[in-house]
């Protein structure tokens, strides 16, 4: 069943497709700026033929895995302390709920002042907008950790560090791997964003010359492949979390029917 529900996802699209090319065809499109999908696929085709797509996939990939760890990195760290302390967390409050709606983009003047353009500026605004969902659902979920684990943890003598990583950390997982499947999307969003606009680098670069070179079938075929990396790395990411946490699904499966 899981199968079949997985390819009735690639109808719609298909059917959009489908209904792009004909409503083309009609109205006998010539245009500098739309494509019809069957010039699309061929464009595509020597697109990677000369290798310089993958280059870009390689850049904006590395940049993007880059800010994405750093964000980890703080969002956890700031998620446990936020989660376990809760004057910390009051305390913290008011920056945190202000500073998390500030949009990357906004920020591009003050990291282009201080990395200038390139791949430093790219990986500091991802590094920016990963941060505020492991931050968020890091917090979310290690308070909702059961209280008495904590206290065993105190009863057994574990230091700060120890009390986070054998004990709040693993129960507060699951929640966690949302947040990274929440972070990735943005994380690519962000950094094909940022390649547009400032950094001649990656993907979104590749989109700009293509369209500003006026050639819509190549600028098309890199949006496409933007979007079928995106799914092929959420689709990777929901299997690992269906396999890793399925214990604990069926658990929660449990309580709520009782």
């Amino acid at each position: 069943m899981s199968g079949r529900m997985t390819w009735r996802g690639f109808i719609f699209p298909v059917l959009l497709i489908l209904l792009w090319e004909i409503s083309a065809r009609l109205s006998h499109m010539q245009s500098d700026i739309l494509a019809k999908p069957s010039e699309i696929l061929p464009a595509a085709i020597a697109a990677f033929a000369d290798g310089t797509v993958f280059q870009a996939t390689l850049e904006t990939l590395t940049m993007a895995s880059v800010g994405l760890a750093i964000g980890c990195v703080i969002g956890l760290t700031f998620g446990v302390l936020l989660g376990l302390f809760r004057p910390f967390n009051r305390l913290m409050e008011f920056s945190v709920e202000s500073l998390r709606p500030i949009p990357s983009i906004a920020l591009l003047p003050i990291w282009m002042l201080i990395y200038g353009l390139g791949y430093r500026m790219e990986i500091a605004i991802v590094a920016w907008a990963t941060t505020w969902p492991f931050l968020i659902l890091t917090r979310a979920a290690v308070a909702g950790v059961h209280p008495r684990m904590i206290e065993v943890s105190r009863a057994m003598g574990f230091n700060l560090f120890q009390r986070a990583y054998k004990i709040v950390l693993p129960a507060a997982l699951p929640r966690i791997f949302v947040a990274l499947r929440l972070a990735v999307g943005i994380t690519l969003i962000v950094a094909v964003t940022m390649e547009i606009t400032a950094n001649p680098y990656g993907l979104g670069y590749a989109i700009m010359t293509a369209e500003m070179s006026l050639h819509p079938a190549t600028m098309f075929a890199l949006i496409f492949w933007v979007g079928i990396i995106g799914w092929a790395i959420s689709f990777v990411l929901l299997v690992l979390q269906r396999r890793l946490f399925a214990y604990a699904s069926h658990l929660a499966e449990i309580k709520d029917a009782r």
